[in-house]
């Protein structure tokens, strides 16, 4: 498919297992909640806890489950943690690969990610984002119903472009069906340490090209050109 729309300025990403392991949120996110446990209740090793349900594959009630193994429970301290959850400062870092591409690649490159809008803005900061992202859209500023796959992203950068847009993101359950019929060209990050399968439930929903590296996203792009 020629795309004539598009260069390495138009490129636009996601966030989550895109541009950072989202693992490394969720570990950062169970040693601040830890933290709190062991100041709070008096509990040791409730991060550890967490990080082996999640590292076995668990990703809902993690919390409570941990609560309830360490003899705890409550609906308003589940609240509680997920609050702080979602709200500590996170420790996490770029990817090498995403880094090597972003530092190789100066302009005007945009962002669309779905999640708490605060949480979103507090890893967009702690990866060091701003400098190097022109278009920041976190879909959670806007009321329920306007995350992927919702045009209204989408649009927003297209309109800020000048037209169809590179959309590298992960998850092939919402991320590529909108920009697929937009006319941008997708590319599906396929990171080994992801959270998401990435499987497409339709051929309408797949991306039009597969990397398991950034470096490996301007030759994706110069044969679609």
């Amino acid at each position: 498919m020629t795309m004539p729309f598009f260069w390495a300025e138009r490129v636009v990403f996601d966030l989550d297992d895109t541009l950072y392991l989202e693992r490394d949120f969720a570990f950062s996110g169970f040693r601040a909640v830890g933290a709190a446990m062991r100041a709070r209740h008096g509990v040791e090793g409730f991060a550890e806890h967490c990080i082996a349900a999640f590292a076995a594959g668990r990703r809902a009630d993690i919390f409570d489950a941990a609560l309830r193994d360490f003899g705890l429970d409550g609906a308003e301290v589940v609240a509680n943690l997920v609050a702080l959850f979602r709200t500590h400062p996170p420790q996490i870092a770029l990817c090498p690969d995403a880094a090597r591409w972003l530092d190789a690649h100066g302009g005007a490159h945009g962002l669309i990610t779905d999640g708490p809008e605060a949480m979103q803005r507090a890893k967009i900061a702690a990866l060091g984002l701003a400098p190097r992202i022109a278009v920041v859209v976190p879909t959670g500023q806007w009321p329920a119903g306007f995350g992927k796959p919702h045009p209204r992203a989408f649009d927003l950068v297209a309109a800020a472009a000048g037209g169809p847009c590179v959309y590298v993101a992960d998850n092939a359950a919402k991320d590529f069906v909108t920009p697929n019929r937009l006319g941008w060209l997708t590319v599906q990050l396929l990171r080994p340490e992801r959270v998401h399968d990435g499987a497409a439930p339709d051929a309408a929903h797949a991306a039009q090209a597969r990397i398991e590296s950034l470096d490996q996203l301007d030759a994706v792009i110069a044969a679609a050109g």
